[in-house]
């Protein structure tokens, strides 16, 4: 099967949407339960699954990348252009720009402190931010960007040991975690709380790597994984009837899920879909910059319906995505190209699979 042709660009973009879609309903009175997915099911919220459809993206796409990249460091390297350039901006538009217009304290901040959350890649903090509102915080979709970066080192990690083309060994541990988010969520408080900066909150972690970990099997199996529509029809069946449990719904959007998506992204053919985020990629941006211009206009008009933020805020973010793109993201990218870097084998699994 030919993979260069994909969706994987307006895949992406509607799950960036679906993610402002969920924050219209909750950002308004704090109430989720009238979030429509939530509604549905009682479960997952469209914000949930569109991030975890991001991470099942990114476990294939980036498992790809580390293969097909020269060394280690030039996949580090291509990683950092990636996510810092557009983070950094983001943030400090938050933090410069939207704080002081907002309520925030300029004088609360700490010059060390900032540096580090930045490094860290951690949400903008800013006291006094939104008063009386819910979820008074400048950025709070960008928690997620630290645990993606942390899911990147984790791939680099085990390239680097030799373990990424032991595809029996990566199948294996996606499952333990995968078997995790079946648990009760209590078993997580043993979690030792010295790794939680390092690898962050464990309710969020397991998930998010089980998910991701699922898209890099994807990628790791492709030449055994059949496309066929009677098993999407068959994926969405079960992957509706388990949205119903708390404990299965995780791992059901993974492996169900996770076959709907890729086969949307391989299977359904159109040209235009095709080339939506070729040249122009505002899914980044448009998660970085929907949930401070959601806050912004829920704090200026209280009384805007949901549906009319989320209509308002997606134009206003994608918007400030292609800014985004042209003036950050795109001319970052470019230095991809700026140092050769030599060719090294750093990954088996470049000769054990056929290619692309």
């Amino acid at each position: 099967m030919d993979r260069s042709a994909n969706n994987f660009g307006v895949l992406r973009l509607c799950f960036a949407v679906l993610v402002i879609l969920s924050h219209s309903f909750e950002l308004i009175d704090g109430d989720r339960s009238r979030e429509p997915l939530t509604r549905l099911f009682g479960v997952m919220s469209f914000g949930g699954l569109g991030v975890y459809g991001f991470f099942l993206i990114s476990g294939y796409l980036i498992t790809k990348s580390f293969i097909r990249s020269k060394s280690s460091i030039e996949f580090l390297y291509k990683r950092i252009l990636r996510i810092y350039p557009g983070f950094i901006a983001a943030y400090l538009i938050c933090i410069f720009v939207l704080g002081p217009f907002v309520g925030g304290e300029l004088q609360s901040l700490s010059v060390l402190r900032t540096i580090t959350r930045v490094f860290f890649l951690q949400p903008p903090i800013m006291d006094g931010v939104f008063p009386n509102s819910y979820y008074a915080a400048l950025n709070g979709s960008m928690w997620t960007i630290a645990y993606e970066f942390r899911c990147y080192l984790f791939v680099l990690a085990l390239g680097v040991l030799g373990l990424l083309h032991k595809r029996n060994i990566i199948l294996r541990m996606t499952a333990m975690f995968l078997f995790l988010t079946v648990l009760h969520p209590a078993i997580f408080d043993y979690f030792p709380r010295q790794l939680v900066l390092f690898l962050g909150d464990p309710f969020e972690t397991v998930p998010l790597v089980s998910v991701f970990g699922v898209g890099a099997l994807f990628y790791l199996y492709r030449d055994y994984v059949i496309y066929d529509w009677r098993l999407a029809v068959a994926a969405s069946a079960s992957l509706f009837c388990s949205m119903y449990s708390a404990s299965f719904a995780v791992a059901a959007f993974a492996v169900f899920g996770g076959y709907l998506v890729f086969w949307i992204a391989f299977n359904v053919k159109s040209s235009m879909l095709n080339n939506i985020g070729k040249k122009v990629d505002l899914s980044y941006g448009i998660y970085l910059y929907a949930w401070p211009v959601q806050k912004v206009l829920i704090w200026w008009r209280g009384d805007l319906s949901p549906w009319v933020v989320f209509l308002g805020s997606t134009m206003i973010a994608a918007v400030f995505a292609l800014m985004s793109w042209r003036l950050v993201e795109k001319p970052f990218l470019d230095l991809k190209s700026a140092f050769v870097f030599p060719r090294k084998a750093i990954c088996k699994e470049a000769s054990a699979l056929p290619v692309d």
